[in-house]
């Protein structure tokens, strides 16, 4: 596990845009592990100007989204499909027909958790997965407690995480469940990359990092085992770590 800490919040963004930016760069086609939330919505920003600025090519890459809501058609606009294609999707030259999520209206959901996998498997695997990480200590919605040998499936959100998100919805209800990569699923991926901002995250990458590795209690700990995981930090973020040497 490799840690970086920035400066700030723009630089944290900044270096994951460009990790990713590469990742296309030397291989035009990447199987990318996407995230969603308000964290990602800077480093989606930053890969959009790349695109236009810098002529960064996604025509190539396949997609595979960590999560979905149960219950949402992806036309919704509360659903991670809406918000990949508006935020990012849409804005670059990717065939939307290589952007996948699971189905959270699908009638069958243990079939499509089947699905998604078989999809995942047939693109040859995740090359980059990007993570961010909840309060909770969740990757994808692999909330505690989770199985370490875990694999796409439907979860009961955290009452934590349901409090964090229900602001996004407004007068609409908060899904109680989500469709989401299992934590084997994500480790499963050639690299991943998690990305946490703000002092609100402090006290959860402490226990990520330096803590014991148990998805029973803090699912992200299980990075600790990823051969090829790094973590970019803000300041504010890595404020409560106190073994990690601060490679910036």
């Amino acid at each position: 596990m490799e840690v970086v800490i920035q400066p700030s919040t723009a630089a944290a963004v900044e270096l994951v845009a460009e990790i990713i930016a590469r990742e296309v760069q030397a291989k035009p086609r990447s199987v990318l592990g996407l995230a969603t939330g308000r964290t990602m919505e800077s480093v989606y920003a930053r890969l959009v100007q790349k695109h236009r600025a810098e002529r960064l090519d996604f025509s190539n890459c396949q997609t595979f989204n960590l999560d979905e809501y149960v219950g949402l058609p992806g036309t919704d606009k509360h659903s991670y499909r809406h918000y990949m294609n508006r935020l990012f999707f849409n804005q670059v030259n990717i065939d939307l027909q290589n952007t996948h999520l699971p189905h959270g209206d699908a009638p069958n959901l243990a079939a499509e958790c089947e699905r998604y996998e078989r999809l995942i498997h047939d693109a040859g695997g995740i090359d980059l997965q990007l993570l961010g990480i909840g309060q909770s200590g969740h990757i994808g919605f692999n909330e505690p407690p989770s199985e370490a040998n875990s694999r796409t499936r439907v979860v009961v959100l955290a009452p934590e995480t349901i409090r964090q998100n229900t602001p996004l919805f407004g007068a609409d209800k908060m899904p109680s469940h989500a469709i989401t990569m299992g934590v084997e699923t994500i480790l499963a991926a050639k690299k991943c990359l998690l990305l946490a901002t703000g002092k609100s995250k402090a006290g959860i990458i402490q226990r990520t990092i330096e803590g014991p590795v148990t998805t029973n209690n803090v699912p992200a700990s299980a990075l600790q085992s990823h051969p090829h995981c790094t973590i970019v930090l803000d300041e504010a973020a890595a404020s409560a770590l106190t073994k990690v040497p601060r490679k910036r």
